[in-house]
């Protein structure tokens, strides 16, 4: 599988170039409530699974707080079997929920065990550790993902702080902050909150890029997992941008779930089976229940049994042990367990009706439903979700524990810097709508006010992000405060909105408003504008308030010349009518990215994309008609931004195109009026009504909380590190003093001495050694090290000299047969100096003698005496004499060769001859190669020729040619073409 996955990386899409910025490693945490998958991108290895330290491609998402010392993944796991009580699991429960919430009450009935406490300063829930330690649950899972960094950066082998992390689709706005939070306790950069099943449908539309097209394709992901259920509705098509042209493009189109179903529970009825067969072996006299280490032994059993019996029709149950040494064994039956899990298989079908509701779709629509999560492997699931989507078969085609670890990791290099991959474009949904709340007081006809309470929709269900809405306030001019809900959450069942919590986000209280309306009395109110934006992470933020306003200036008129008139002239006879825009419509807000209006809607719930124009519609609500009409010019509050606008162009035009015939003439008698906009800044108050999030103190004390457990760890770790050292040296070298080669060189005074010295140490080792702080023993190690180091040095040189003195001895007979053979070259060959020559030999002699009489002065002294002979000076004369040979091979490799005489003229007088010769004789002569000392640089010498294998310049072949007389030329070409050739040879 690995293979595979590593080929299609690599053939089919990946395509991920370090940057030449930067070349820094991203990871992405697939965070399931039992199990965490990582994976990372690094320059040269394009997405891979990250192993733990156990070599598994899947870690357990479980801390374990000793008094001294933390264990994460499965070393935590082994300790809750025998002490459940530290050992901290399925976190993911309890992130972002109060102390009341169903979930909350029901994770302290699986974990008995725990103790847990109210916040109160949050009224969420925390674990009491001792009397003065508690933990919360994000400063647990902040331990959790910061041992996830640790795993990454070792298996990455540089360091990693860019991440991004899978939450469930279901996650609200308290639990995603919860998670960032926790994020940020443990030092992580998170680039994105993704979710998991979004990560999966990216995992799958990458490997099959080439199967996409303009026609839409649809297919359903249906994942259980250990802890929830999700049913996800994916839509692949190709689309065209602006930036990057066609491109591939996923969009959820419907989100279905259930939070409560999973793996975990199934586990935990045949938990509670096996412990009613163990009562009812009678064995013991106690319940097994209210044993906490049996149950957990149990626990542990049910997960491994419930794994069985998805190959297996039966399979045995066997603890040892199990309570008061009493062995259980006990027979489960697939059918049993299946009978215990009745009523969770008829929850089966419920999110795939949920997904194809809210996405207003049928199971006709849908291609293909796909597995996901480890859950999904159970028979029974399978039989009943086929049945439900009404497909031949079910897909599974994909790895069902790692696709969402692998999407996010695409996900990750894609938003990172350091990092290019192939544009694949994501469109998520916001599974929970999002209105905002306001009220106003109203005066009726007869006089009374009355306050009316409004809603406008900011985004609705399934609404896509990220994405960054406006809604203008038109009717305050004084400070005011409205309130960020939840919307109609009427498709969530009663035991969804229990666990949903508050279904109130935030109060924004807007300070400042009376006092911008009076600095700018004498300008034209545009309106409140709030300014909201749900980024990638699914997290909605409140940007910034401001208060805007319109002006009007007069713009002089600049005379036209005659040759500007002539062409405003022929543009009317050949382009029809004026295309001048009009002065009076506002500039858009161009940084806002709208979605359009939905039909069927309140035109007060409805935004518009940037600079689109819509006709008026009545109102719904029930408002006087002619509170309409009359504050029609004020707007209406919950407008988009761009709506508002829309309507006061579309009311300019109309005056321009002349409905208002008389205005039009006066106004074209005056100058023209340019509007410029005044935009000021409010100041903003909020108040969250969900969960509150901890304060900037809060965070830093969690930080150094998780910092100061992180250096114990280190420390301890460091401790154990040096006392494994100094054990495995004492009783390595106690063994050594035994061996041949190190009786040789020691004397049996020294012997005596360094045995004496490691018996001291190994006494010490069993009295005190294992409560000694880490400076004492890396004192004792120093102390034996110094102690021993000559004894080391004595058996590491005689190990290397024969080695060392056999090259030596090669080097010694190359340089030699290399001087000998340059020195049988003749003369008028010779391209290498006498001082070259001689610089060789005597670096040859040199080392000829120094090798002689060292060996002979090392073999008069005794093995025990520091020797003479030295590796390292054996080393050093090696060096030197390859650095002088390559030295003259060098130059031979770029030596020209010396030209050849020209033949002489017979057919021409004695005189002339001896003009013609002498004459051609000087301007063919080419000058050799100036001698160089022994100490010239070989670069030096590299620069006057040209390199080995080119052939010769023009500058080079000119003198052979423009410089030999007529009659010489004739010579050679009747005579001596042999001669001519063999001089081109040469060249």
């Amino acid at each position: 599988m690995r293979l595979l996955t590593a080929c299609g990386l690599l053939c089919v899409v990946l395509s991920i170039l370090p940057s030449l910025t930067a070349s820094v490693a991203v990871m992405s945490v697939d965070l399931g409530s039992e199990w965490m998958k990582m994976a990372i991108v690094k320059p040269g290895v394009p997405m891979e699974i990250v192993l733990n330290k156990e070599s598994r491609r899947k870690t357990p998402v479980a801390v374990c707080l000793k008094e001294n010392e933390r264990l994460f993944g499965d070393g935590a796991l082994g300790v809750s079997v025998k002490n459940p009580k530290v050992v901290y699991r399925y976190l993911q429960n309890l992130v972002g929920k109060r102390v009341v919430n169903p979930q909350v009450v029901e994770y302290q009935k699986h974990f008995p065990e725990h103790q847990l406490e109210r916040d109160e300063k949050r009224d969420t829930v925390n674990f009491k550790y001792s009397e003065e330690i508690n933990y919360s649950p994000e400063e647990l899972l902040g331990m959790v993902l910061n041992y996830s960094r640790g795993l990454a950066q070792d298996f990455a082998e540089q360091p990693i702080k860019d991440v991004v992390i899978t939450v469930p689709a279901f996650f609200n706005q308290a639990e995603r902050r919860a998670v960032l939070q926790a994020a940020q306790v443990a030092g992580l950069k998170v680039l994105q909150l993704i979710n998991d099943n979004t990560a999966v449908a990216l995992n799958y539309g990458v490997f099959r890029r080439k199967d996409i097209n303009a026609t839409a394709q649809n297919v359903m992901f249906y994942d259980m997992g250990s802890g929830s259920t999700t049913a996800t509705i994916v839509t692949y098509q190709t689309v065209k941008t602006k930036e990057s042209g066609t491109q591939p493009q996923l969009q959820i189109r419907g989100v279905g779930f259930d939070r409560t179903l999973g793996g975990f529970e199934m586990e935990l009825r045949l938990r509670d089976h096996l412990a009613k067969l163990f009562n009812e072996q009678k064995k013991s006299k106690k319940d097994v229940r209210e044993n906490l280490r049996a149950m957990a032994k149990l626990l542990k059993e049910a997960q491994r049994l419930k794994t069985v019996l998805s190959a297996n029709a039966e399979h045995g149950a066997q603890i040892e042990g199990l309570m008061d040494d009493i062995d259980f064994k006990a027979k489960v039956t697939r059918a049993e367990f299946e009978a215990l899990c009745a009523d969770l298989f008829d929850r089966v079908p419920a999110p795939v009706k949920d997904a194809l509701s809210s996405s207003e779709m049928s199971m006709d629509d849908i291609e293909q439903v796909i597995l996901v999560g480890g859950a999904t492997r159970v028979p029974k699931v399978q039989e009943v979700l086929l049945k439900a989507v009404q497909k031949e078969e079910l897909g599974k085609n994909i790895n069902a524990d790692e696709a969402a670890a692998m999407g996010a990791v695409y996900q990750a290099a894609a938003l990172s810097k350091a990092f290019k991959v192939k544009p694949f474009l994501v469109r998520d949904a916001a599974v929970f709508p999002i209105q905002v709340e306001f009220s106003r007081e109203t005066e009726e006809e007869d006089g009374m006010k009355t306050t009316k309470h409004n809603k406008r929709i900011l985004f609705q269900r399934m609404a896509p992000y990220p994405q960054r809405k406006v809604i203008t306030f038109n009717r305050y001019t004084d400070d005011f405060t409205f309130n960020i809900n939840y919307g109609d959450l009427s498709f969530l069942i009663d035991r969804e909105l229990g666990i949903f919590g508050s279904s109130n986000l935030t109060t924004v209280r807007l300070s400042g408003v009376g006092s911008s309306f009076k600095k700018h009395s004498d300008a034209e109110s545009k309106g409140i504008k709030a300014h909201f934006n749900m980024d990638e992470s699914g997290v909605l933020i409140l940007d910034r308030v401001e208060s805007v306003f319109e002006t009007e200036a007069a713009v002089e008129e600049k005379e036209e010349s005659t040759l500007t008139k002539l062409g405003n002239t022929i543009t009317k006879l050949f382009g029809g009518g004026s295309s001048e825009p009009n002065p009076n419509v506002t500039e858009q807000v161009q940084d806002e990215e709208e979605v359009p209006p939905e039909a069927g809607k309140d035109q007060d719930e409805q935004e518009e994309k940037p600079g689109e124009k819509q006709e008026p519609e009545e109102k719904k609500e029930a408002e006087p008609q002619a509170e309409e009409q009359t504050d029609k010019a004020d707007g209406a509050e919950g407008k988009s931004e761009e709506q508002n606008e829309g309507e006061k162009s579309d009311k300019d035009e109309k005056e321009i195109k002349g409905e208002k015939a008389e205005e039009g003439k006066e106004e074209n008698k005056d100058k023209p009026q340019k509007k410029s906009k005044i935009s000021e800044d409010v100041r903003v108050e909020l108040v969250v009504n969900d969960v509150l999030d901890p304060s900037i103190d809060d965070i830093d004390s969690s930080t150094k909380k998780l910092q100061d457990l992180t250096n114990r760890d280190l420390q301890k770790h460091e401790r154990e590190k040096s006392l494994n050292s100094l054990e495995a040296f004492i009783f390595e070298t106690q063994d050594k003093l035994y061996q041949e080669e190190y009786q040789v060189v020691v004397s049996e005074q020294e012997k005596e001495e360094i045995s004496g010295k490691l018996s001291e140490a190994s006494n010490w080792m069993d009295e005190e050694g294992y409560t000694a702080s880490t400076k004492e023993l890396k004192e004792k190690f120093s102390e034996l090290k110094k102690l021993c180091k000559a004894m080391f040095f004595r058996v590491e040189e005689r190990r290397k000299w024969p080695e060392r003195l056999a090259e030596l001895d090669r080097m010694l007979n190359q340089s030699s047969f290399f001087l000998t053979g340059v020195k049988l070259i003749p003369e008028s060959d010779q391209i290498f100096t006498d001082v070259e020559m001689k610089t060789l030999e005597k670096v040859i002699n040199e080392t000829t003698v120094w090798k002689n009489e060292t060996v002979a002065e090392q073999d008069k002294r005794s093995p025990t005496e520091k020797p003479v002979l030295l590796s390292k000076e054996i080393e050093a004369k090696i060096s030197l004499l390859e650095r002088e040979v390559n030295y003259l091979l060098n130059k031979a490799k770029f030596a020209k060769p010396k030209p050849k005489p020209k033949p002489k003229d017979t057919n021409s007088s004695s005189t002339e001859n001896s003009k013609t010769s002498n004459s051609t004789a000087d301007s063919e002569k080419v000058i050799p190669p100036t001698e160089e000392s022994a100490a010239k640089d070989e670069a030096d010498a590299a620069e006057e020729v040209s390199p080995a294998g080119e052939p010769p310049t023009a500058n080079e072949q000119e003198p052979m040619t423009e410089t030999v007389s007529q009659d010489a030329k004739k010579t050679e070409q009747t005579v001596d073409n042999k001669s001519e050739n063999h001089i081109g040879d040469e060249l």
